[in-house]
């Protein structure tokens, strides 16, 4: 793409279009900024609109554009083209921080992003110059441009502060502390002098305490780090003695927990106007920096040694505070939240997000409060009277689950049901947690604490209000509210079957809305898991309603597919495997017309795509392997297409194996045996190009079960065929020494039967010079069986795992309900390969008298023989 007016002004059209509501105009648009994304001068291209539109908007969206752009690949990663020029890589670190700088806030902002994504990628080794281009802007005297540089600086070192300590580390760090430290220093010393100078001037101040704010940002919360260096000190034993006083026990509670405890009005206003910041705060712990989690741990640490004298103190305050709010509830409630705030610190020792408090200090008796204090809230016949007091309670029955007994547990279900139709946000999203929190515990054998018999009277309420919750205010993509559907389907297992259809329709409907625009990555994924939950429970006790959920769901999975919705495909080939997994009869038309766009080479370039792509086509393999050898001739290479290229990459590799596994498995033999060597060319130009242990270890599971398919000869000849003596180079230098790498009871199995078929079925391993590596091959055998897995790693070996996928592109989401049993291909024709071995030494023995005892005793060493000797006791045959 050149630089010039004219695709400047084409780049502007199209960036205007992906603004528009209408989804029709919009995706086409993202479509094409998608395919020109690749080319060399896309980058300038959108860095120069961002500076010289005199449209703010396109400007902001171009901003946006370029910073998700770098996100998505700035990373270079092995095996995969660089996807951004070297070219345009140079002038993008040449003139991005001058960009930045000299750019409005709300575009500095995408621009500062965009350079930690680019220096935590090159810096400092292939930006050696970014921090002396940046110390240089602190003596413009502009505070727009220095505050823009502290940004930057912020977000580019604060993964300082989790990063593991190496020698490269240091190096790193002190060369940030030599070029920065200084500067900063001087400049923060000359701002406090202007502070000084336009004391009286509020709009001077208001700049130069933005910049104060921004350089003190680590420790913006002094009355929070005061009180956090109270907790660390009083936990510490050499400084007990500093607390030990009662007088100062009382002062420290009196004076400076119970007041930092108070509900202030920045809360009241966040849980009535900014609910889902409340929310995230409160439920996931982001409210680290608060006075009040400060206070908190501070009660805590106090009770590491103090406990009694501590419990004691509050009480008198707890029943103080209680005292009030009876006086007057309507103007007191705050002393009520205060109270229940305080128990909640008081009585907290030790807890975990699954089980809540699992620890609880015995002085503060919970089942009581529980009774005499929250039973009241939570059974409010106004649902809409003190919402923050009946948000309190219900996270009091979350928090304490553990601790309170069954019995209190069941009493507060219906009650927690009923709160699902709360106005309040907070009170209805905390209903929901707390159920799905309640309906994970475990009880005796590990069964469902609460179970569906006694779920059973408030089952279609429950239903109900979870479906009409997602309905209220501000809860459309409530994620708590559809993880606890999720968690109910799966706790309440055929109980919902009745109402699956119905559901089934509030559920699919709610899938086409958040598909026009996905931004609740959480929510989203339990939406999916729940379809799944839905089909998997249903088709349980029905396998023939598979077709009433594909009626349902294909419409809205072929919208998805059709609008490119990339965060949705990953998900809708998952759910698409589980229903055709569930097919027990021939693979239906639906899903043929659907098979030749699966093959198209753009779905694969998404590295989310592969993993549910591959299981999806192993679906169709199991299902209609001849369906799709004889509808078209075009299918099988299409797939072969797909295994060349996985087989080729070292992070996809193991996908196409699993791929290939299934061609070998379930594809009549004729319609693949023009393609058998060349398969195997494609392998051994892998091993020789770049090999790795997962790639050995895949190798060998795909040989031997194609030995297992087409038997021990069949896997010698193609073998020589290539290249002769080939079948005896890879036993020698591959089976032999790795074998005892390969992990796992199927692939273990599967391996331990190819070898079997090997060492008993091909002649050439008895009449030949294969005979030298019968016995080593047999060794190998018993040590696979026998001995621990060889899990090492070579030193000079760069191990990719399974789970390493670029991080940068859209990432690949499992769900767990759509997850299908391990497949054995061997099956029960073999339950146990040890037997195996003896019937099939004996077999061989018979044939050949004397040769195999001749080769056990002069070749095997003496632990593998008494190991062998085992097996042909437990298979009662011996060898002649």
């Amino acid at each position: 793409m050149e630089l010039n007016d004219g695709n400047l002004q084409t780049l502007t059209e199209f960036m205007r279009k992906t603004l528009d509501p209408d989804q029709s105009v919009r995706r086409p648009a993202e479509k094409f900024l998608e395919s020109v994304e690749g080319n060399q001068n896309y980058p300038i291209l959108l860095l120069t609109l961002l500076e010289k539109s005199q449209d703010n908007v396109i400007r902001v969206c171009a901003a946006v554009t370029f910073k998700n752009y770098i996100k998505r690949n700035w990373r270079i990663i092995e095996d995969e083209p660089n996807k951004i020029s070297d070219p345009d890589r140079t002038t993008i670190k040449a003139n991005i921080v001058h960009l930045m700088l000299s750019s409005p806030e709300q575009i500095q902002k995408q621009l500062s992003d965009a350079i930690s994504i680019i220096g935590r990628e090159d810096f400092p080794m292939k930006w050696p110059d970014l921090l002396t281009e940046m110390v240089t802007r602190f003596q413009s005297g502009d505070f727009h441009i220095i505050n823009g540089v502290l940004r930057t600086a912020h977000s580019l070192f604060k993964r300082y502060r989790h990063e593991f300590k190496s020698n490269e580390l240091w190096l790193e760090i002190k060369l940030v502390l030599d070029t920065f430290a200084s500067p900063l220093t001087e400049l923060f010393k000359a701002t406090i002098e202007l502070c000084q100078t336009h004391a009286t001037d509020i709009n001077a101040l208001k700049i130069l305490f933005s910049f104060l704010r921004t350089t003190w940002r680590p420790g913006l919360n002094f009355h929070f780090n005061a009180i956090q260096f109270l907790a660390s000190v009083c936990e510490r034993p050499h400084y007990k003695h500093l607390f030990e006083d009662q007088n100062t026990l009382t002062s420290i509670c009196e004076k400076v927990i119970v007041p930092n405890m108070e509900f202030r009005s920045a809360d009241e206003e966040a849980f009535e106007d900014n609910s889902e910041e409340y929310i995230r705060r409160d439920l996931e712990g982001s409210d680290i920096d608060t006075r009040r989690r400060a206070a908190c741990d501070l009660v805590r640490g106090l009770c590491k040694f103090f406990e009694g004298p501590v419990t004691a103190i509050f009480s008198g305050y707890v029943n103080s505070m209680l005292g009030e709010y009876a006086k007057n509830p309507v103007v007191n409630w705050k002393h009520k939240d205060a109270a229940i705030y305080l128990v909640t610190s008081l009585a907290s020792k030790a807890q975990t997000a699954k089980h809540g408090i699992t620890q609880a200090n015995e002085l503060v008796n919970l089942t009581e409060f529980f009774v005499n204090h929250i039973l009241t809230d939570l059974n409010s016949q106004n649902v809409n009277e003190f919402p923050v007091l009946k948000a309190d309670a219900i996270k009091y029955v979350m928090i304490f689950r553990s601790q309170l007994p069954k019995e209190q547990l069941l009493q507060a279900v219906p009650l927690l049901v009923a709160h699902l139709q709360a106005e309040s946000t907070v009170e209805h999203t905390y209903a929901a947690h707390a159920l799905e929190r309640l309906f994970t515990m475990r009880g005796p054998n590990n069964s469902t604490l609460i179970t569906p018999t006694e779920m059973a009277p408030f089952t279609e309420q429950l239903l109900n209000n979870l479906f009409k919750a997602l309905a209220l205010p501000g809860s459309s993509e409530n994620e708590y509210i559809m993880k606890a559907i999720m968690r109910s389907f799966s706790l309440l297992q055929e109980t919902i079957v009745p109402y699956i259809p119905t559901l089934i329709g509030q559920l699919t409907h709610k899938l086409l809305l958040v598909s026009k625009n996905p931004s609740k990555p959480h929510f989203n994924h339990y939406l999916f898991e729940s379809l799944c939950l839905s089909i998997r429970i249903t088709c349980k006790a029905n396998p023939t309603t598979v077709g009433s959920f594909e009626e349902a769901l294909f419409p809205v999975f072929t919208e998805i597919l059709q609008n490119d919705v990339q965060e949705f495909v990953p998900y809708v080939f998952q759910v698409m495997s589980l229903l055709l997994e569930i097919h027990t009869s021939s693979i239906p038309n639906s899903y043929m017309a659907l098979f030749p766009h699966l093959l198209q080479p753009v779905l694969w370039e998404r590295t989310g795509n592969i993993p549910p792509l591959v299981r999806l086509l192993q679906a169709y393999l199991e299902k209609g392997a001849a369906t799709i050898a004889s509808s078209a001739a075009d299918k099988i290479p299409g797939l072969l297409g797909v295994f060349q290229k996985l087989i080729a990459s070292k992070a996809n590799d193991h996908q196409g194996f699993y791929l290939m596994n299934s061609i070998i498995e379930h594809m009549p033999t004729e319609s693949i045996v023009q393609y058998r060597k060349q398969i195997f060319i494609l392998l051994f130009q892998r091993l020789q190009s770049s090999k790795t242990t997962k790639f050995i270890k895949s190798f060998m599971v795909f040989i031997n079960l194609y030995g297992v398919k087409y038997g021990a000869i069949a896997l010698q000849e193609i073998f020589d065929s290539i290249q002769p003596k080939m079948f005896g180079m890879v036993l020698e230098k591959i089976v032999i020494p790795e074998v005892q790498k390969v992990s796992g009871p199927v692939e273990k199995k599967i391996c331990a039967v190819g070898i079997i078929k090997i060492l008993t079925e091909c002649p050439a391993m008895m009449d030949t010079e294969y005979t030298k590596l019968w016995t080593p091959l047999l060794q190998a055998l018993i040590g696979l069986f026998e001995l621990p897995e060889d899990d090492s790693i070579p030193d000079d070996e760069h191990f990719i795992d399974i789970e390493d996928t670029a991080s940068y592109q859209t990432a690949f989401s499992q769900l767990a309900f759509a997850g299908k049993k391990e497949h054995d291909p061997i099956g029960a024709a073999v339950s146990n390969p040890k037997i195996l071995l003896a019937q099939s030494l004996h077999k061989l023995s018979t044939a050949c008298p004397g040769r195999v005892l001749s080769m056990l005793s002069t070749s095997l060493n003496a632990e593998a023989l008494q190991y062998l000797q085992g097996y042909l006791l437990a298979a009662s045959v011996q060898l002649v």
